[in-house]
């Protein structure tokens, strides 16, 4: 387990240090910013795998006649320790460059009044949580240390093994003291340009792990729901971050046949695809960026693999794409209602507003069919650059409404999904409670006008692919939406489903995950959030104590798994 690998000279994340590499003394202040580029190379190299065990084990992927036999395995819960994909060390080897950094760093170093290392410090804290929050995901409950290992006999120790709780008790303490710390900042990184001549450069405070973050994901994991939020919040807040509007229209797809003559779109915002370009930073909080060529340093092979010739001479297809869509995500978009207003009318003539049955844009933005040489191909362009998404702002209003429904407020979750959070809300009359209006004016205080300026630009993330969300006049509302699922849990699960506010938690942590789907499809997350919820589900025993199980293993039965996933030891990797 090399301690500080640094970056090669000619790499995207290259440093000018000649000190080193092993036995560091830690004692300058520029040591820190060399080291932390050292810990970022090694998050690029575990990148791949990420997304590729997040992605094969979930509902939202399948594979093709092309896919590689590891990635079959993966898919099918068929894998072995022999996997390529299935490797701890890549996580470890983070792991033990953040503990050599945290044990050796001189944290009392100055700059005028100004303690100059505490952002990386707590930068490796985030990092060394993130990645033991992976494992613990990945393989149930893993060996756990947070000294330096420098020998091989140290790497031969017996260690204290911790699962989700376990790291959670043992890391959130620790990072609690590093609340609201600045990320550390070097400005561009210049990733090089590609074959066809597109420079590419990043911010590199984008690459960074936020402590709130990271620490509200601890909780959220370990069903400690309130503190989660708490976090969640309390970044939104700090980084004046709004679920901003983003649109899709449906007449930008050329498949959206037969749409009426009163269609009258209201755009607002940006395009939601455009988010996930090579340099936007529209919604992004913390990715991983490959460079765009060997010679620049670290390369991804998710472009290929997804069907994409990020790294050839053109901006191409390629017909052997190992992933595409799954046709369990096909037919999740494709029951999503559009909502528009009739050119006729006023946005706020609720006898104007109508419903498409066309499905969710989102799904339109995100993929693509291709023909070559007489055969249709389904693409994912989400890989079409080569950037791994880790936290987008989406992402953490949609996991804040996961702990908001968790903590009893599933009025408070759908407004996410709905209007988003604001002031405005304070006064709503028809969905949200006195005891939601009283918890999101004080202790997260969306509702409180000193935040108007940050939280008035809310919008609801469904609005992102279905349109017109918000407010009393669409036909997007909380009764209507949520009895629906209700019924549709009732008829897959052959249970009794009544109104109670179990019943309606259950009901909108479904639509949440259903969300997830949507809005954050194939960006590694899915096997874990499926995961989490049911582990939420098996906690509430709303319908028994392993409903949670039952769930999962009906939403993969299509995957056709080896193994009984309604069992939770089955939910794991071989630890290798």
């Amino acid at each position: 387990m090399a301690t500080g690998a640094m970056a090669s000279c000619s790499d995207m994340l290259e440093t000018d240090s000649t000190r080193q590499v092993f036995n560091l003394t830690l004692d300058q202040k520029t040591d820190s910013m060399f080291f932390t580029v050292g810990i970022l190379h090694n998050m690029q190299m575990l990148a791949d795998q990420y997304v590729l065990t997040g992605e094969m084990r979930g509902d939202l992927v399948t594979t093709t006649d092309a896919t590689e036999t590891a990635l079959r395995d993966l898919a099918n819960f068929s894998a072995t320790s022999s996997n390529k994909y299935d490797s701890a060390y890549v996580y470890y080897r983070v792991i033990n460059n953040c503990n050599y950094y945290i044990a050796n760093r001189d944290t009392s170093l100055m700059t005028g009044s100004k303690k100059v290392t505490i952002d990386e410090f707590a930068e490796a804290k985030a990092i060394r949580a993130w990645a033991y929050l992976q494992l613990a995901k990945n393989y149930g409950s893993v060996p756990f240390f947070t000294t330096p290992i420098t020998s091989i006999a140290e790497v031969n120790k017996d260690y204290p093994k911790k699962d989700i709780a376990g790291i959670c008790d043992a890391l959130a303490p620790d990072l609690i003291e590093f609340r609201g710390t600045e990320l550390p900042n070097y400005g561009q990184i210049d990733c090089g340009s590609t074959n066809w001549g597109s420079a590419k450069t990043v911010q590199s405070i984008k690459c960074m792990l936020s402590v709130d973050v990271v620490l509200g994901d601890l909780y959220l994991e370990a069903n400690q729901y309130d503190k989660a939020a708490e976090c969640y919040s309390t970044y939104l807040r700090q980084n004046k971050l709004a679920s901003l509007s983003y649109y899709n229209s449906p007449t930008l797809y050329p498949d959206r046949k037969a749409l009426p003559n009163d269609l009258s779109i209201s755009l607002r915002g940006t395009s939601w695809s455009s988010i996930f370009g090579n340099n936007s930073t529209t919604d992004l909080i913390t990715y991983i960026p490959m460079a765009v060529n060997k010679l620049k340093g670290t390369t991804s092979k998710l472009p290929e693999i997804f069907g994409s010739d990020y790294y050839g001479t053109s901006d191409s297809y390629l017909a052997n794409r190992q992933i595409e869509p799954s046709s369990s995500y096909d037919s999740l978009c494709n029951k999503q209602d559009y909502y528009y207003i009739q050119s006729t009318g006023a946005i706020t003539d609720e006898s104007k507003v109508r419903t498409l049955t066309i499905g969710d844009m989102r799904h339109y933005a995100l993929t693509t069919s291709v023909t070559q040489d007489d055969s249709t191909y389904n693409f994912i362009d989400k890989y079409t650059y080569a950037n791994i998404l880790l936290y987008r702002t989406s992402v953490v209003y949609l996991k804040l409404a996961e702990a908001l429904n968790r903590m009893g407020y599933p009025d408070a979750a759908f407004a996410i999904l709905k209007d988003g959070l604001k002031e405005d809300l304070a006064s709503d009359t028809t969905y949200i409670t006195p005891e939601t209006k009283t918890l999101m004016k004080t202790t997260l205080p969306f509702f409180n006008h000193t935040y108007a300026s940050i939280f008035d630009d809310n919008y609801g993330i469904h609005h992102h692919g279905s349109n017109v969300t918000e407010g009393t006049f669409t036909p997007y509302q909380m009764d209507s939406i949520v009895g629906k699922k209700m019924k549709e849990i009732s008829s897959t699960y052959g249970t009794t489903v009544e109104n109670t506010k179990a019943d309606t938690i259950n009901a909108v942590e479904d639509l949440i995950c259903d969300e997830y789907a949507l809005e954050c499809a194939f960006e590694g997350n899915r096997f874990g959030d499926l995961c989490r919820i049911a582990r939420h589900k098996n906690t509430a025993a709303t319908y028994n104590s392993n409903f949670g199980g039952i769930w999962l293993a009906k939403k993969l039965a299509y995957k056709h798994p080896v193994v009984n996933l309604e069992d939770e030891s089955k939910w794991y990797l071989p630890f290798k």
